[in-house]
Formats: structure tokens, C-alpha cells, sequence
């Protein structure tokens, strides 16, 4: 029987492989599950990556929601041929993650309403950071106007799903 079991490398495991399952969550609702809509602001682009990670900010905390959001959506944009994007998204849709999750996690209160409240910081931190991403991108202070609406509906839609969603794996504890 081998004595060098320790609890602390389960956890450690276990948090890696939750953050690594909702990185590829994210990454692959971002690309996979999205519709490109060029009539909406500057080619926007309408995708579900939000809703692993909220999952993953109000289900497994700030850290696994800012690593999920970073990462999985980081990695996208390397890979799409948003490459410009990447840096960018990495600290805004990591904030993001972060935020809901630190809202979820501290603020006391209905979880409903908090995950709603959180849902809301998450969409703020989004349409103010790539209003100014694209004014840095572009050199233009009216053209990223366009965005805010594609951008309002991503993080609305996942709200839409998520907060329920939420409050019935947590009530059945299937995640954690």
C-alpha cells in the first residue's frame, strides 16, 4: 500500500482538472456554438462561451471563473484569427470571471439575485472593456458604439441561462 497519499495533491488535482475542463468548455462554446453577425457593429460576433463561464465563477469561485474566462476565451481568439483581440480578452473576460465569481462568493443574499447582480458587473467589465479595446484597435471613438449591443446580448443570454441553471446544480449538488 503506498503511505504518500496527501489530501492537499487530490485538491490540487481536482482544482486542475476543473479549471482545465471549463477553459475547454469556454473555448469550445466561444468557437463552436456562436452565429457571426456582420450587420451588427463591427462584425459581431453572437457566442455562448459566457455560460461555462459563469457556471464556473458561481458553481467553483473567482479563480476557476477568472482562469475559465481568460484562458478559454484567450485561447479563441488566438486560434480564430482574432489574434489582436487576445491579450485584451484575456484581461477583460478574466476580470469578468473574477468579479461574478467574487460577487457570488461574498455577497450575502438570495443567490438569484446575487448571481443577477453579478451577471450585471460581468456585463459592465465587457461593454466598457472592448469599447475601449476597440478605440485603442481601431483609433475611433464613435465605430465601437456598434459593438455594445452584440456584447450586451452575449452576456444577457447567459444570464438568461445560467442563473437558473445555476441554482439547480447547486441545490442537487452535482457539481461540486
Amino acid at each position: 500500500m503506498n503511505s504518500t497519499f496527501s489530501p492537499i495533491k487530490t485538491t490540487k488535482t481536482k482544482a486542475l482538472v476543473i479549471n482545465a475542463l471549463f477553459i475547454a468548455l469556454t473555448l469550445v462554446a466561444t468557437m463552436f456554438i456562436n452565429l457571426k453577425l456582420p450587420i451588427m457593429g463591427n462584425g459581431g460576433l453572437i457566442h455562448l462561451g459566457n455560460v461555462p463561464l459563469f457556471i464556473a465563477a458561481f458553481v467553483f469561485g473567482k479563480k476557476t471563473g477568472a482562469v475559465a474566462g481568460a484562458f478559454g476565451m484567450g485561447l479563441f481568439d488566438l486560434i480564430s484569427g482574432w489574434t489582436a483581440w487576445a491579450p485584451f480578452t484575456f484581461v477583460i473576460v478574466g476580470a469578468m470571471g473574477f468579479l461574478a465569481g467574487l460577487i457570488s462568493e461574498k455577497l450575502p443574499g438570495k443567490r438569484v439575485l446575487v448571481n443577477t447582480i453579478a451577471v450585471v458587473v460581468a456585463l459592465l467589465i465587457k461593454v466598457v472593456g472592448y469599447y475601449f479595446t476597440e478605440v485603442i484597435l481601431y483609433g475611433n471613438w464613435i465605430l465601437p458604439f456598434g459593438s455594445i449591443p452584440g456584447n450586451v446580448m452575449q452576456v444577457v443570454i447567459a444570464g438568461i441561462i445560467v442563473i437558473p441553471l445555476v441554482g439547480r446544480l447547486n441545490k442537487r449538488n452535482i457539481l461540486v
